[in-house]
């Protein structure tokens, strides 16, 4: 064990935070710190670094064991280039080089004991400079700024110039380069591209040391850790693997909660009903048999029905107007900006109901690709043909359209006057804003709050085909999954650009690369893309895969493709089944809701002073109660029949 945090608390004046954390992290281990916005993960990570002071616990670091933290905002200046502000976490080495050159410039002034000496102190510096990476650690700076996206006519750009991803980018490579025994990262995929992200984590897979990450990027936990620790409700709870394995077992947990209480539900109902059908009897025998139940009823401890933060939240997107089938064409588009061409003769369609993601590295086109299609670019060829009842809506961070004046929740009321205010606290939550934030001025908000209003009033839009630019960019985990339960309900039509690839994953339908000035597409999701895109590049892009060193065979791959597709088809129609089942188990829940609080209702009716005496009413509101208890009786059959079901996929 390298490091270990026990019973951590934590609280901000009336305001708690953490309370009793505790866990642990092995040597060479990988793990992830999740949590919704505000649950304490960035707090914890400052209080292991002892930049905050925990209310009681401790945090325990292994003997002679360094550590290193990388925070979500830097502030570095100054005059040296982004080469040499890496190269100074090296600090330890370039001392020891500086002195052992000066050590040989020594050598030819000295003779005899002295001379045999400074030679014995040169070879014992040299040995410890060479296991230092003393020869290596020049190419080590390179490597590591180019892995994070940086190329070589950028090493000399001065740390003044650079924008705040740039400079955390390079923290990140400052810290990278040192080799901590642990390293505390939070948020280090934000300002990386898609490229960037796969480099960190193949460096990250093969680190020799401790790692701990806070990040939003779910794919890239999946990838890079084999533990999770969850701040829920101030606690922490730890499960073993990847963020999949750790969302499966969640739901699990709570599956396994809902299927106890619903079962004490059924058995409390038979037991009432056992009961009244005794005492209806009117025997004295009988009488007592159900007293004695009535006793061992009594003292069943009742279970809560299990709640989870935001789970009543759900965002319903329904387009007023269906579309035509053929949503967008585009026809041999072009696009240069001076000598720098981005693309040419790029054509694809988009039908309706698809979800198309648009990926590739940065500066390769996306985004004017999508400001194309709204009007904002002009192309310097092709056409762009919108199909018939298409209406447009366009998520930019930079274009959407606020009143700086209003407050967030007068944004969305003004903009959607028939919703209530439940319905306008339960959205503006999804999107993070909770309690006395809807209150706050729009002009006041930074610029990703902003991006998060305008998110919130487009997806209450009417339009039918959504177009979005990095709609996940300032949301936590649970809001990004609110928001891919949305898009994958939504019935219009999807054209998204995203660098978050378990988003991808989870929501397209299909991929289309930008790469090599020309599209590559992909029928799936990003598994699928990952799966195919060295053969598909080879067919389409041949100069880069030849570029890369892909040697495969393009007429074998292309013959493959046909299969590829039924391969697909079968995926999706196995994804259309599973969904139809969580669907209707979904229904099932909302249906025992309904009728419990019915059944509740007319117990509460019955006893009215009114209905009490009136008993044809009372056997109107039991023949009600009988019909409703016996559809309840069905629907939890139903619900076990479908977690069963769920269980076995």
């Amino acid at each position: 064990m390298i490091l270990s945090c026990q019973n951590i608390s934590k609280s901000f004046g009336t305001d708690e935070v953490l309370r009793d954390v505790s866990f642990h992290i092995e040597a060479n281990e990988k793990a992830a710190i999740v949590g919704i916005n505000g649950a304490g993960k960035s707090t914890l990570l400052k209080i292991i670094m002892q930049k905050e002071q925990p209310d009681s616990g401790e945090v325990v670091l292994a003997k002679d064991a360094t550590i290193g933290y990388l925070a979500q905002h830097q502030d570095i200046s100054g005059d040296l280039s982004i080469y040499e502000e890496v190269l100074t976490a090296r600090g330890d080495v370039l001392e020891m080089e500086q002195r052992l050159r000066e050590m040989e410039g020594q050598m030819d002034r000295l003779s005899g004991a002295e001379l045999e000496r400074l030679l014995d102190s040169y070879h014992r510096m040299n040995h410890e400079f060479e296991r230092l990476g003393g020869y290596t650690y020049r190419s080590e700076v390179a490597g590591v700024l180019k892995g994070l996206g940086f190329s070589e006519e950028d090493f000399e750009k001065k740390m003044g110039e650079l924008s705040g991803g740039q400079k955390t980018r390079v923290s990140l490579g400052r810290l990278l380069v040192t080799k901590p025994d642990v390293l505390l990262l939070d948020e280090p995929t934000n300002h990386l591209d898609v490229e960037s992200i796969r480099w960190l984590e193949n460096f990250l897979l093969n680190y020799r040391g401790a790692v701990v990450i806070v990040a939003h990027d779910r794919y890239f936990l999946d990838r890079v850790v084999t533990k999770v620790v969850e701040i829920f409700q101030h606690k922490g709870f730890v499960y073993e693997g990847n963020y999949t394995a750790f969302a499966r077992k969640k739901a699990k947990v709570r599956e396994d909660l809902l299927k106890q209480y619903y079962n004490q539900q059924r058995e409390i109902r038979y037991q009432e009903e056992v009961i009244a059908k005794l005492k209806s009897f009117n025997r004295e025998k009988s009488i007592r048999r159900a007293e004695s139940r009535e006793k061992m009823l009594e003292k069943i401890e009742r279970l809560e029905k299990p709640t989870e933060e935001n789970t009543d939240i759900h965002i319903v997107l329904e387009p007023n107007v269906t579309s035509g089938n053929d949503v967008l064409a585009a026809s041999h588009l072009a696009k240069s900006y001076g000598d720098r061409r981005l693309f040419s003769d790029l054509s694809f369609e988009i039908k309706r109901g698809e979800r198309v993601a648009l990926i590739g590295n940065n500066g390769t086109g996306k985004t004017t690709i999508l400001k194309m299609i709204n009007g904002l670019v002009e192309g310097d060829g092709g056409s762009i043909t919108l199909g018939t009842n298409v209406h447009i809506g366009y998520y930019d961070q930079e274009h959407q359209v606020l009143h700086m004046e209003k407050t967030i929740f007068e944004e969305i009321s003004d903009a959607y006057p028939q919703l209530n205010n439940t319905k306008i606290r339960n959205v503006l939550a999804a999107f993070l804003f909770t309690n006395d934030d809807v209150f706050k001025r729009i002009g006041d908000l930074s610029g990703g709050e902003r991006g998060r209003v305008s998110l919130a009033k487009l997806m209450l839009s009417d339009a039918n085909f959504l177009i979005l630019d990095e709609p996940t960019n300032h949301l936590d985990i649970t809001s990004k999954e609110i928001l891919e339960s949305a898009l994958n309900q939504y019935t219009g039509t999807v054209f998204f650009v995203s660098h978050d690839r378990y988003f991808i994953n989870q929501t397209a339908t299909r991929i289309l690369e930008l790469t090599g000035e020309t599209l590559v597409n992909y029928i799936g999701n990003y598994d699928y893309y990952l799966e195919k895109r060295d053969e598909l590049t080879q067919i389409y892009v041949p100069e880069t895969a030849q570029a890369a060193g892909a040697g495969q065979d393009v007429a074998a791959a292309a013959e493959s493709a046909p299969a590829a597709k039924t391969d697909w088809q079968q995926q999706k129609a196995e994804q259309a089944r599973v969904r139809k089942i969580m669907n209707q188990l979904k229904k099932a829940e909302e249906r025992i809701e309904e009728l419990e609080k019915e059944i509740a209702e007319i117990d509460e009716a019955c006893a009215l002073p009114e209905n009490a005496t009136n008993s044809a009413k009372l056997n109107e509101l039991g023949t009600r109660q009988e019909k409703c208890r016996l559809e309840l009786e069905s629907c939890y059959e139903t619900w076990e029949e479908l977690s069963l079901l769920m269980e076995n996929e």
